[in-house]
């Protein structure tokens, strides 16, 4: 085996996301991920603490980042806003990595326990939105609305982003249309 190659964690991720497309999720090993990687079941484990967390490892870095973007969006903008501009903060990301985004979505949609674990991802997001959005002084229940209505955009902008052409409209586009098509909808809720 090759131990001393660089960027263990790379090749680890990259033998995962092989044998997830080819043999499916729950029929690919942690020992078949690392002899595909050329390393051991041991580096696997110092770097990942179970096979799903290659499917998930960016969260933390998103959470992180998506707060930021409600922290740093400006002071007198209202609570849908600062979440548009937190998203759009974000969205460079995911800008050269649709190919990834398109294997990963379809490992997790053949794994219902992958789908479970992707919704408390953004159940954890939507809430440090909503905790984020408390700090700035936005009380209840707009901060939970706001944060949980963003959260549904860039829920659904992720999708249609990741279905699109590798040359479609970047992230940050689908997600400004999808807020217009939400201020529309809410438009229309108001007026009844």
């Amino acid at each position: 085996m090759s131990r001393w190659q660089p960027d263990a964690r790379g090749r680890l991720a990259q033998a995962a996301m092989e044998l997830y497309g080819e043999r499916g999720f729950e029929q690919t090993t942690v020992a078949e991920i690392a002899t595909r990687a050329g390393l051991t079941e041991r580096t696997f484990f110092r770097h990942f603490a179970d096979k799903r967390e290659v499917l998930f490892e960016g969260a933390a870095v998103l959470q992180a980042r998506l707060v930021e973007g409600v922290v740093t969006a400006p002071e007198d903008a209202a609570p849908i806003e600062v979440v548009a501009a937190a998203l759009r903060s974000i969205a460079p990301i995911f800008a050269e990595r649709r190919p990834f985004a398109r294997q990963r979505r379809a490992i997790i949609a053949a794994n219902p326990d992958l789908q479970e674990r992707e919704l408390i991802k953004l159940a954890a997001l939507a809430a440090a939105v909503t905790t984020a959005l408390h700090d700035r002084g936005v009380g209840e229940p707009e901060a939970s609305l706001a944060a949980e209505a963003g959260i549904a955009v860039f829920r659904v902008g992720f999708e249609r982003w990741v279905a699109a052409p590798h040359d479609g409209p970047a992230l940050d586009e689908v997600m400004g249309e999808l807020f217009r098509s939400l201020a529309a909808v809410v438009g229309e809720a108001g007026a009844g």
